[in-house]
């Protein structure tokens, strides 16, 4: 790709990326990351590239590139970095693979795929279902690099932290802590870093060469930790109640003023344009969207022709009504791929203008041992009234000052009310999940909001 077109390229998918995952409207948030990105770009190869950065509203722990100068990170990662040297280092590991060229040539490897489609629906049939399905439709952007890009990109982003005054030795860091984030599974949707960051054992051991290289003649670098926890502090954490959050088993959306329950003890995941439930070590699983009405049509119909347009059979059907609002309660049957042949028991529900639908999804053979589950959980859509609504608030990201005796255990049920693990706090911080915090240690927890 020339110059011109990695621009066009980024410039292109920057819409979608905006659409798809949205953008953290926190302006002080986002003029900070976008100040430290400026200066670590202009110490770059390429300064006079157009460069964006941006902060995406989800809570998956990642951060990626697009061709161009067009930098994310999601608003996830920013809890689980101790220090600006850190960020330095993750904006930096980005800019390096524009720099070099990496993110150039995984969008020429994709060409011709279509950004938002790479993932599907779940009623398409040929979509694959759960694993990736509550991922964003944003799959180019991240297909993983080879070993040797990411080491290259390691070592860039040590160069241009070192140039542009920050400690490089935060790059190692902030290679440790995010090598730990499997421990930290609190949050889904957006794929994690693991998952898209390859990560050999000698990473970390391998940038250690770079980084005393760039400590040579490096003149008083810093890491500049209280700044940075105060830039971070009341951040939300988790879910944004302006896409619905997960509370246990059971998802709301204040916006919308619905909630629903799922089976307990299943997984559920918030996606940009499903939320999807899966049961542990099983293969039930359930879906929650919204569906378009064509205008003048009756729920029945919208039903019938919704399932059919995504290759699903009607058993039998009837109107109803759940909790007060009009639906059309169905069983179909299709096939699914990874699953085969499925049985779905699914309700179309009219909510004021908006059309919803709830599927609970099981294999034909273990079906009727999973519909009890399903249609308890299909029946549990409800309404919100305006005060339960205004009542849903985000977790956010407080400091907190460790005392004598404190445990990660103890701070996360007396600060944190069990809004995140104990590994996870630990993890948060910059420790070993078998480390405990130091007295008078200033520390983020998440707190309910």
């Amino acid at each position: 790709m020339s110059e011109e077109q990695e621009i066009a390229a980024g410039q292109q998918n920057d819409v979608e990326v905006r659409r798809e995952m949205g953008v953290y409207s926190d302006r002080a948030v986002e003029d900070y990351i976008s100040d430290l990105g400026m200066r670590l770009a202009r110490v770059s190869e390429r300064p006079n590239l157009p460069w964006h950065f941006t902060v995406v509203d989800v809570p998956a722990i990642n951060a990626f590139a697009l061709p161009g100068g067009y930098i994310y990170v999601t608003r996830g990662i920013l809890p689980f970095l101790d220090d600006e040297s850190q960020l330095a280092g993750v904006l930096g590991h980005e800019i390096g693979h524009v720099t070099a060229r990496h993110a150039a040539q995984q969008y020429s490897k994709s060409a011709g795929a279509e950004l938002g489609m790479i993932l599907g629906s779940i009623f398409v049939p040929q979509a694959r279902p759960f694993g990736q399905l509550a991922e964003s439709g944003l799959g180019l952007l991240f297909l993983k690099n080879s070993r040797d890009d990411e080491a290259q990109a390691d070592q860039l982003g040590v160069k241009y932290a070192a140039r542009a005054g920050w400690d490089p030795a935060g790059v190692p860091r902030m290679l440790t802590t995010l090598g730990r984030i499997e421990e930290a599974s609190d949050n889904k949707g957006v794929p994690n870093w693991l998952a898209t960051h390859p990560a050999p054992e000698d990473r970390v051991q391998r940038v250690q060469t770079a980084v005393q290289q760039a400590e040579v003649g490096a003149t008083r670098p810093v890491a500049d930790r209280e700044d940075y926890l105060k830039r971070i502090d009341g951040l939300v954490y988790g879910d944004n109640p302006d896409q619905g959050v997960v509370r246990g088993s059971s998802f709301l959306h204040r916006d919308l003023r619905f909630a629903i329950d799922f089976p307990p003890g299943w997984e559920v995941n918030n996606g940009q344009s499903q939320v999807v439930a899966k049961e542990p070590g099983g293969t039930s699983m359930m879906v929650l969207q919204q569906v378009q009405r064509p205008q003048g049509r009756t729920i029945e119909d919208v039903a019938l022709l919704s399932m059919e347009r995504a290759g699903f059979r009607v058993v039998n059907g009837a109107e109803t009504s759940i909790n007060g609002l009009t639906a059309f309660l169905g069983t179909y049957q299709g096939t699914l791929q990874d699953l085969g042949r499925v049985d779905v028991r699914a309700a179309h529900i009219r909510q004021d203008r908006n059309v919803f639908l709830v599927a609970g999804i099981a294999p034909t053979a273990s079906y009727a041992k999973a519909e009890p589950d399903l249609s308890k959980s299909v029946g549990s859509f409800r309404p919100l009234t305006r005060g339960e609504a205004e009542g849903i608030r985000p977790n956010r990201v407080n400091l907190y000052t460790a005392r004598s005796g404190d445990s990660w255990q103890s701070i996360a049920e007396r600060q944190g009310k069990g809004i995140v693990k104990a590994t996870t706090l630990a993890i948060m911080n910059g420790h070993a999940v078998n480390d405990q915090p130091r007295a008078g240690e200033h520390l983020k927890i998440a707190v309910a909001g």
